[in-house]
Order: C-alpha cells, then structure tokens, then sequence
C-alpha cells in the first residue's frame, strides 16, 4: 500500500518561514531578557574582578542557554504565531486565506509541524541537554553540592535499624556524622536506642559509607548511656543499602532539572522503595511535566494563532495582553500544582496535566469566540 503525504503548498512554506523567523525572535528576546538581569551581568561583573577569563565566561554563557531556552520556546511559539497571524490580520491577507475556502485546521497545519519541531527540542533540553549544561557549569566553577540529609535505615517490617544523619556532605565527602543504632526493643511504640556514633569525617563508597575518628556513646535500656568509646574506623549502611543512601542524598542536593530523565526515573524507582512519599510525589509530578512541556508547546503556537486572528481595525494588544497573562498563569502556577502533589493534595498524575487540559480549555473558548 502506498502512503501519500499531503502535498506541500506554497502557502506552507510563506507561513512556515514567517512564524519561524518571528519565533527564533521572540525566543532570543526573550532570552536575552531572562540571562541578562542576573547572569550576564554576574558573569562580566567576575570577568572585570579577574575571576573569570574571556573563555570562561563565554562558556558559562553558553551552558546557561539550555536553562534559558527551556522557558523561552513555549514563550516563544506563543508570540511568534501571535505576532505572524496578527500581521497576516491587518493585512487582510487572513481573509484572503479564508475567502478561498481554507478552513482554520488547513491555516495552522504548518504551525502544527513547526511547533512539533521546536516542542521536540525543548523536550530533549529537558532530558539530557540541561542536565549535561549544568555538569558543565558546575565544573568550570568548582562547584561541590554541599547539604544535610537523613537516611534511615528499616528492615521488610518497617521497622528503623539505623538512622544516619549528615551534617556536611561534598560529594562522596561525610562531616560531622550522627549514626543512631535502634536496639529491637520497642517500649510503647517507641524503639529503643542502643548506640549512638558521632563521626567528624566519612566517606560514602559505593559498597558502604566509611567513617573515621568515632565516639561511641553505649545507652542502656533506660535511655541512659553507659560508657563512650573512641572508634578510629566503623563501616555502616554496607551493600545495598549504602549505594541506596549515596544515590537518594546525591539527588536530594540537586534540582529536578539537572537530573536527566532516565536518572530522574531511576530516583522515582528508589524513593518509592524506601517510602518517602512527599519527595516521590513531587519528582513524579516534575517527571510527568517533562512530557507533558511539548504538548504545551504545540497547544500555546495553536493558541497564538488563534489569539492573532483579529478584523483590521481591532487592537493589536488585546491579543498579546491575553497571551502574556497565559504564560505568566502558566509559571506561576507551576509551583502550586508542586505543593499540591508534594503535600499529598492531589495526586501528581492531576497536578502535571492541569496546565495542558487549561490551555485546551483556552483554545476551544477562543475558537467559539472568534468563530472560525
């Protein structure tokens, strides 16, 4: 059987170059706005300080970009149709279209393949290339993730074994190391201690975290301890349960977006494991936003698009007011649908696709009102 692609017209490629060239514009605007309040001046501000050379700086330039041109396509397509159809508008050239019988599906069938092109860069920016961006960054900065983390240790009952509480990690680096040992006695729901180690210094191998120069306290079953010892070495959380731990403070110290998507799915997996229900919440509304970033692209161009229909003598600023406020809703909104996952709320399979059935709503509401 032959398949037949639809035939390419020349109004394809006018209007595909157009909305082209104005979305490449609207995305450098807008990323020129977004870096150079804070990044780019930071960067010549330590460039003129000597601590950053010429090369330097423009690589830490470049390796912002992925960040910057993840918000700024959406954003982009958005304006760049709107801004095309609103001139293809007052130009009358939009009812010259209409008058020779294409239909509104036929009109945005090239904004449809071009926003396809742009959402499936925006969605490998996600998954791979911010991550690696900022790997990049963090080494040409010298950059260590520095934080605190707890982990507790439970047997198959759920029962705590061993609590581990860091104070200062740098990388596989431990300071200041609190081990609580729980005795498998239980006093009113309550597990006993029976040792506690405090460690100035440790190291998290893959096999089993290292910690060196320990004080042990000895408790009794009263809650009292017994005697201290000094320890020179003492391994803990060994196998398993030690990459587990390395794996979920390593993860906890970086952003969701620096974390590529088969990482980010491998941490979802392990935190669902260990039963930590608000942080496995969170990641997998964040997880489930990555694939749902392209869709949003395509449905906000579909949207620009009908925004920018307009008569010729309608004003040119009510459709990009409109678009304006949906991306700013759409921003600042994401970081309630967050909470709402994290807290429990809702679950994160409503929470990511709210936006996307939002802008759906958004398209079907402006195609009655302009009737098309």
């Amino acid at each position: 059987m032959d398949i037949k692609f639809p035939k390419i017209s020349i109004y394809d490629k006018y209007i595909f170059k157009q909305v082209a060239f104005a979305t490449i514009g609207a995305i450098l605007l807008f990323a020129i706005v977004w870096i150079a309040p804070e990044i780019l001046l930071n960067t010549i501000r330590r460039s003129l300080e000597g601590e950053y050379g010429f090369k330097t700086a423009l690589l830490l330039l470049y390796y912002e970009m992925p960040k910057v041109l993840d918000k700024a396509i959406p954003v982009g397509l958005l304006l760049g149709t709107l801004f095309t159809f609103d001139k293809l508008s007052k130009d009358s050239e939009m009812t010259i279209f209409r008058a020779v019988g294409m239909s509104f599906q036929r009109i945005v069938a090239p904004i449809v393949v071009l926003s396809l092109i742009f959402s499936s860069f925006c969605f490998m920016l996600k998954d791979s290339g911010t991550p690696y961006a900022e790997g990049k960054l963090r080494n040409i900065r010298g950059d260590v993730a520095i934080g605190q983390y707890i982990y507790t240790q439970k047997d198959k009952a759920g029962i705590p074994l061993v609590a581990v509480v860091v104070s200062r990690s740098y990388g596989r680096e431990l300071e200041n190391v609190t081990v609580l040992d729980f005795s498998s006695k239980v006093y009113q729901d309550v597990h006993q201690l029976s040792n506690i180690y405090y460690a100035k210094k440790g190291h998290a191998y893959d096999d089993r975290w290292e910690l060196q120069d320990i004080t042990n306290y000895e408790v009794s079953n009263d809650g009292v301890y017994i005697r201290t010892n000094h320890l020179n070495k003492l391994n803990i959380l060994n196998g398993e349960s030690a990459y587990r731990a390395y794996t979920l403070m390593a993860n906890s110290l970086v952003k969701e977006r620096d974390i590529s998507t088969p990482k980010l799915k491998q941490y979802l997996q392990l935190l669902k494991t260990e039963n930590l229900n608000e942080e496995y919440d969170y990641i997998l509304n964040k997880y489930l936003q990555r694939f749902q970033t392209p869709i949003i692209c395509v449905l906000l161009a579909i949207l620009g698009c009908l925004l920018g229909f307009s008569k010729p003598r309608e004003q040119r600023l009510i459709g990009f007011t409109i678009g304006i406020g949906c991306v700013f809703l759409y921003y600042i909104t994401l970081p309630f649908f967050d909470m709402l996952a994290e807290k429990e709320i809702l679950s994160p399979y409503i929470t990511s696709i709210v936006p996307t059935l939002a802008f759906m709503g958004a398209i079907y509401g402006f195609y009655k009102i302009k009737d098309l």
